[in-house]
């Protein structure tokens, strides 16, 4: 998923003293937004954050039915370019204009929520009839600032692993539950001669997830799930004897059963890799499903649970949300409520999750036949055992996440490289985030 950049706040801030000195203020943008139509209706702003044209599409049709079951309230749906969607929401909420309704997210809630730039939802969901029904992951990730409920989660990104079951099958050999199995399956399904491996690496934008979560699995109850960098006795998990074994097991598998330009690869190329017949596994969230549904023949590819690491035995990742909240600055926050809690019913959020391959939010959807058979299944399977399939999560409060990620994306291009010994990428890291853990304080 998309992170904040440092300087980020600098840059906004900057950006928005620019805007003022233009003349454009937030008054002049928001005008009309604060006067009723002539006929009484009330006008709500949403604006959208991981847009689409097929998601933007998919919500003008659910708005539209809001619409037709409120017909005292229209909504104005604003799209802006996926790569600046937080930046343009910061700034007009910096700018105090008048958001109804707007897409909140894992990496922007607990700034938002620290600006008052969105509204405490605690009054509406103690009211609320579908709040019981939500999953606890749900609630963990609606709740995760300060115990409040500062958005409802549409949906859940977690990961799982896609494999080519004709490759399986032809080979004849099982399923990996363990990353050592899988490492072993990859280099035995490599052929560069035929164009094939075994697995689509991440090299490239975002390859620090990759190490985060098999870390995390290979320390497995060790981890702090509340302060995931650090084990339970205060030590940085990457100044653990797991932590070597997660860095032999990403190299081996890159240099042995990878191709050569994954290394550069981000979501797009890994994905890409898999659906076109050029690797046999690949580990990444549930919008993949529909992806590899739309490329790929029917029975040559399935899912299954994610590798659990060695000697923990299990498997340990974050579970990514994103949601629906309300601007603090809205002047129609009952009416701006009636949409959220109208977008997260267990009947609109289960047709959002099927069409945009989420893991949906109601205890509800897992007696749907579409996401309790199939390849969805192996969600539902890693939901059923909580005791193998753990939780953490991301370290988000920590000022220096971002800056972390973007350093450890460098060190892994070199790493790869032979640059860098695993030794001195594990001592690196182990001296950021001991000064990031004393600076918190």
């Amino acid at each position: 998923m998309l992170h904040l950049k440092k300087g980020f706040w600098v840059l906004v801030s900057f950006m928005l003293f620019v805007g003022i000195l233009a003349g454009c203020t937030s008054s002049e943008v928001d005008n009309s937004s604060e006067k009723e139509d002539k006929d009484g209706k009330v006008t709500l702003r949403m604006i959208e954050s991981i847009t689409s044209p097929a998601r933007t599409t998919l919500l003008k049709e659910m708005i539209a039915k809001f619409e037709e079951e409120n017909p005292n309230i229209k909504v104005e749906l604003i799209s802006p370019p996926l790569q600046s969607a937080d930046e343009k929401i910061t700034q007009m909420l910096m700018a105090k204009e008048d958001i109804d309704v707007l897409e909140v997210r894992e990496q922007t809630v607990k700034n938002w929520a620290a600006n008052q730039f969105i509204e405490d939802l605690s009054s509406y969901t103690s009211k609320w009839e579908d709040w019981n029904s939500l999953t606890e992951t749900i609630k963990h990730g609606a709740t995760a600032v300060d115990d409040k409920p500062y958005y409802i989660p549409y949906g859940v990104y977690e990961k799982t692993l896609f494999y080519r079951k004709d490759w399986f099958e032809e080979a004849g050999i099982e399923v990996p539950e363990t990353w050592d199995e899988l490492v072993d399956a990859a280099i035995k399904l490599t052929d560069p001669s035929k164009n094939r491996y075994g697995y689509s690496f991440r090299g490239g934008a975002g390859s620090s997830d990759y190490i985060e979560f098999m870390t995390w699995s290979f320390l497995g109850e060790k981890i702090a799930t509340k302060d995931a960098y650090f084990t339970n006795d205060g030590k940085v998990m990457f100044d653990t004897p797991e932590a070597m074994q997660v860095l032999d097991t990403f190299v081996e598998v890159y240099k042995k059963a990878s191709p050569p330009d994954s290394i550069s690869w981000s979501y797009p190329e890994m994905v890409q890799g898999f659906t076109s017949g050029m690797t046999a596994m690949l580990i990444q969230d549930p919008e993949v499903i529909v992806t590899a549904a739309e490329n790929m023949k029917e029975g040559t590819w399935d899912t299954a649970p994610l590798p659990k690491g060695t000697p923990s035995g299990v498997a340990q990742q974050s579970a990514g949300t994103a949601g629906w909240g309300i601007g603090a600055f809205s002047k129609h926050k009952e009416e701006a409520w009636k949409l959220v809690s109208f977008l997260s019913s267990p009947e609109q959020n289960l047709f959002f999750a099927k069409e945009n391959s989420l893991i949906p939010i109601h205890l509800s959807a897992g007696d749907d036949p579409y996401f309790k058979e199939g390849y969805f299944s192996s969600y539902i399977e890693m939901s059923a055992k909580p005791e193998e399939f753990l939780i953490a999560d991301r370290p988000v409060h920590y000022k220096g996440y971002a800056e972390y990620r973007a350093l450890a994306e460098k060190d892994i291009q070199a790493l790869l490289l032979d640059k860098l010994s695993k030794e001195d990428v594990l001592a690196k890291w182990t001296d950021f985030w001991k000064k990031e853990k004393e600076n918190h304080k």
